[in-house]
């Protein structure tokens, strides 16, 4: 394994301009393809395709495309899971979605993030945070999920919200950036 993505998947600043990092999102840019442009295949067609993008996918998972990711391996998604149309999960560090979990159109899941000082953004450095999105969670429509965040089982995350800090379990959360309005009874 190369240095940087020895350095992304440890979670340090990496250079993602790399031959090795370039020959995986060129892998995931051919499954990708063939997954979105499979809309009339059969359901074990395009999970097929599914399984060789994704890290772990269960056969009950139903992913609408179009869908994009950056490397698919780092990507785990639970049994009973509905993914809607336009979701992108950038996974350049681990993106580990639970069981049941409903996922709204046009969803974001990000892990990676770029420098702040600004000559080494324009050198083009980057480091990656995992997401996690536990159980019976549901992600409204073009919800925004930052790098590093948990949000916990049960919890419901409204329409257009970006979430920027974990979520505790059983909550509704809303806004930007997405805040606690309710607890919720739980499972």
């Amino acid at each position: 394994m190369g240095e940087n993505k020895r350095r992304m998947l440890a979670g340090d600043w990496y250079l993602p301009d790399d031959p090795e990092l370039s020959a995986d999102t060129h892998r995931r840019a051919e499954l990708c393809a063939a997954y979105n442009a499979a809309t009339t295949a059969t359901p074990e067609e395009r999970a097929a395709i599914l399984r060789q993008l994704l890290g772990r996918v269960d056969e009950t998972v139903r992913i609408r495309p179009p869908f994009h990711c950056d490397y698919g391996h780092h990507i785990a998604i639970g049994a009973g899971t509905f993914v809607n149309f336009g979701a992108v999960f950038l996974d350049a560090a681990p993106i580990t979605v639970g069981t049941d979990v409903q996922i709204g159109p046009n969803v974001q899941l990000l892990t990676p993030s770029h420098e702040l000082h600004a000559e080494r953004r324009r050198a083009g450095w980057e480091k990656a945070n995992p997401v996690t999105i536990g159980d019976n969670v549901w992600l409204g429509g073009g919800v925004i999920v930052c790098p590093g965040v948990t949000i916990g089982a049960n919890t419901v995350v409204g329409a257009g919200a970006v979430v920027t800090r974990d979520l505790p379990p059983d909550v509704l959360a809303v806004g930007n950036p997405a805040r606690v309005v309710r607890v919720l009874g739980g499972g």
